[in-house]
C-alpha cells in the first residue's frame, strides 16, 4: 500500500479528545419546540454559546398566541405533554390554553431555560456566510426597536407550523368598519354580549369558537362554512373503560387529579393507554382499510344524532373523503351549537365583504358586528421572515413549489440549519410531542458531532432529498391524505397534489426513522479546509477525565467513570431468544 502524503506536517491538536470546541447555537423560537431545545442542548452539549430568541412577551408558543374563546388542545391532555415532566393536573381530557401556556412556562423555569430565552426579540433576517461557516442573523426588539446582527455556527428554526395567521383572500375584507380579528390575532377585551357574529371557516379554531360565543347572552353567529369536516369522538367506549371514564366525561374530578398526583404509577399507567390507543390506530390512515371504513360509518351515524334537529346541516357537513384527509377534530360541543337558535349555518360562497357586512354569491346580504377569521395558518409557507442559504438561496425558492425538508429536518444548501416541527412533522394520530422529542435529541446529536469532530458544516445532500421527495409522494398514494379534500396538510395553500404535513409512515415509523442520524446522507467539511488530517479531532491522546482538580491527587474528572451503574449497559440474564418479546424491543443505538 501506498503512503499518504499531507501538503503540511501533521500538528496534534492540543486538546483533549472529549474537550468539544465551542460551538454557537440559536434556536429561533420558545414553544414546546424552543423550550426542549432549552433543556436539552445546555444539557449534553458542553462549551456551548447558545440563546433562543421569542418575539413574544413570553415563552409558550402558539399557545401563549391564540387565546380565543375555547381555545384548547384538541388530543389528549395526557398524551400532550414531555415525556420527562408528567402533569397530573389537568382539568380536562382536553387541556384549555390557559393550562398548556402555564405548563409550558412552568417547564421552562423548573428546567433553567428562562435563562437563556431572550423576550420581545423578533429574527427579521438570516444569512449564510459561506467565508466564516455562520449564520449572519438581523434581530429587533420589539419594545425599542434596536436592531443588531449576531452569529451563529447552528441555526434552529423552531417556530412550528402554528405561528403566521392567514387571512382570508376576500374581496373587501379590509373595508369591514366593524370589529376584526383573527382566532390567533384575538381582542380579549371585545364585549360580544349581543353581537351579531361572522364566523369565517370551520377548521379546529372555529370548531372551539363557536360553542364559547354560543353560549355568550345576546349574540347571533352567522357561521360561514365552504369545506366538509369530520368530527370525531375522543376515543372508542372500550378505550374509555380501561380509562375509567364514562363515555362523555371530558372533565377531570378534584378525586381524580389527586389521585395522579399522589400515585404516579396510576398517572403513567392512565397516559399508557392514551399513547398505545395514538400509536395503533394508523391503519386509519389508509385508503379503504377495515379501520377507515368503519370509522367513517360510526362517526357519520354520531354527527347524523347530534345534529338531528337540523339534518341539512349533516348532509352539508358529513365528508364523502377519508377519516383524515383534513385534520379531524373532536370537537367538543360543536355539533351542538350549530343546531341552536342562535346560529346561521350558512354554505353559499362568499362574494365580498362589505362596510356593514358579508355579501354571498346567492344575493343574500348578512349583517354582523364583528367578523372572526378562523382561517387557520400559513403552513405551507416558508417562515415569514428571509432565511438565505449558500450561494444567495432563500427558503422561500427552495420551498417552491412545495416545502420540502429531509426526515423534516433538513434542508439542502442550508448548511448548520434545522427545523423543529418542519415539512411533514405532523403525524396523524399519536403523541406529537414524543415526535417533537426525537426531532430536538436528532438535532442534539447533529450538534455534538460538528462540535466533537471538528466539522465546520454538514448540509444534507440534494440527492437525498430527491429520494425523500419520492418515498413521500409514493407512500401517500395509498392514504386518505391524497383523498379529495382541502386540506393543510396539501402543498399549495391546502389544494396541491404533494402532502407536506404529515409525516409519511406511523408516529412509531417516525420515532424510529429519527432515533440514528444516518451521517452518510450529508456532506461535511472539516474545520481547517480540506487538507486537513480527518482524524485531527483526536486531539492530544488525552481524555478530559484525566483533568486534575483541587489537591495534589484529586481528580477533576473521573477516571473510573465508565463502572458507574448509569454508564453501564446491563444485559438480561439468560439467551435474549428466550424471551418472547425479544424482536418487538425497541434496541437504544
Amino acid at each position: 500500500m501506498g503512503s499518504t502524503e499531507w501538503s503540511m506536517p501533521l500538528q496534534l491538536k492540543n486538546e483533549p479528545l472529549d474537550g468539544h470546541r465551542p460551538i454557537k447555537v440559536r434556536v429561533i423560537g420558545a414553544g414546546y419546540s424552543g423550550i426542549y431545545l432549552g433543556i436539552r442542548i445546555p444539557q449534553r452539549i458542553r462549551n456551548v454559546d447558545f440563546q433562543i430568541y421569542e418575539q413574544n412577551e413570553s415563552v409558550g408558543g402558539t399557545w401563549w398566541v391564540n387565546k380565543y374563546p375555547g381555545c384548547a388542545c384538541d388530543i389528549p391532555s395526557h398524551s400532550y405533554q414531555y415525556t420527562f415532566n408528567p402533569n397530573p393536573n389537568w382539568s380536562a381530557f382536553y387541556a384549555p390554553q390557559r393550562e398548556i401556556c402555564a405548563y409550558l412556562q412552568g417547564t421552562a423555569e423548573k428546567y433553567g431555560v428562562l435563562r437563556f430565552v431572550k423576550l420581545l426579540h423578533k429574527v427579521e433576517s438570516c444569512q449564510w456566510d459561506d467565508g466564516k461557516k455562520k449564520w449572519i442573523l438581523k434581530v429587533r426588539r420589539t419594545d425599542t426597536n434596536e436592531t443588531f446582527e449576531d452569529d451563529a455556527d447552528m441555526l434552529v428554526a423552531a417556530r412550528g407550523n402554528l405561528s403566521d395567521p392567514a387571512w382570508p383572500k376576500i374581496p373587501g375584507l379590509k373595508s369591514f368598519e366593524g370589529e376584526i380579528m383573527h382566532s390567533a390575532v384575538w381582542n380579549e377585551n371585545y364585549d360580544f354580549k349581543n353581537k351579531r357574529v361572522g364566523i369565517i371557516g370551520n377548521g379546529s379554531s372555529a370548531i372551539q369558537i363557536v360553542p364559547s360565543l354560543q353560549k355568550i347572552e345576546g349574540t347571533k353567529l352567522s357561521c360561514f362554512v365552504r369545506s366538509k369536516t369530520w368530527i370525531t369522538n375522543p376515543f372508542g367506549d372500550s378505550v374509555m373503560a380501561k380509562l375509567g371514564l364514562k363515555p362523555t366525561q371530558l372533565q377531570f374530578t378534584p378525586e381524580q387529579r389527586r389521585e395522579f398526583a399522589e400515585n404516579p404509577e396510576k398517572l403513567f399507567a392512565f397516559r399508557k393507554i392514551i399513547e398505545v390507543d395514538g400509536s395503533t390506530i394508523h391503519d386509519v390512515s389508509l385508503r379503504d382499510s377495515e379501520m377507515q371504513r368503519g370509522a367513517m360509518v360510526a362517526f357519520s351515524e354520531s354527527m347524523k344524532n347530534k345534529l338531528a334537529a337540523r339534518p341539512e346541516i349533516s348532509d352539508f357537513l358529513i365528508p364523502s373523503f377519508g377519516i383524515g384527509c383534513r385534520r379531524s377534530t373532536p370537537g367538543p360541543g360543536y355539533l351542538e351549537a350549530l343546531i341552536e337558535s342562535n346560529v346561521d349555518f350558512i354554505t353559499d360562497p362568499i362574494e365580498v365583504i362589505t362596510p356593514t357586512g358579508v355579501a354571498l354569491k346567492s344575493g343574500r346580504s348578512v349583517p354582523v358586528d364583528t367578523l372572526v377569521c378562523a382561517t387557520g395558518f400559513n403552513t405551507s409557507s416558508a417562515p415569514p421572515f428571509p432565511i438565505y442559504g449558500r450561494g444567495g438561496l432563500s427558503l422561500q425558492e427552495r420551498f417552491t413549489p412545495y416545502p420540502s425538508a429531509y426526515l423534516s429536518v433538513a434542508v439542502d444548501s442550508f448548511p448548520n440549519f434545522f427545523m423543529m416541527l418542519g415539512p411533514n412533522s405532523a403525524i396523524g394520530s399519536g403523541s406529537l410531542t414524543s415526535m417533537l422529542e426525537k426531532e430536538g435529541d436528532y438535532i442534539v446529536k447533529c450538534i455534538r458531532k460538528l462540535q466533537k469532530e471538528d466539522y465546520a458544516t454538514m448540509t444534507v445532500k440534494p440527492e437525498r432529498m430527491r429520494d425523500w421527495d419520492e418515498y413521500c409522494l409514493e407512500y401517500f398514494k395509498k392514504t386518505v391524505y391524497t383523498d379529495t379534500c382541502h386540506s393543510w396538510y396539501k402543498s399549495e395553500g391546502g389544494s396541491g397534489d404533494r402532502i407536506i404535513g404529515v409525516w409519511p409512515g406511523s408516529p412509531l415509523h417516525a420515532l424510529e426513522a429519527l432515533r440514528s442520524p444516518r451521517w452518510e446522507d450529508y456532506n461535511w467539511e472539516s474545520v481547517g479546509g480540506d487538507n486537513v488530517n480527518k482524524l485531527r479531532w483526536l486531539g492530544n491522546g488525552w481524555s478530559i477525565t484525566h483533568s486534575k482538580g483541587e489537591g495534589e491527587n484529586e481528580w477533576g474528572g473521573d477516571p473510573g467513570w465508565y463502572i458507574e451503574p448509569r454508564f453501564v449497559d446491563f444485559p438480561v440474564p439468560g439467551q435474549p431468544e428466550d424471551d418472547p418479546e425479544y424482536k418487538l424491543r425497541p434496541f437504544s443505538h
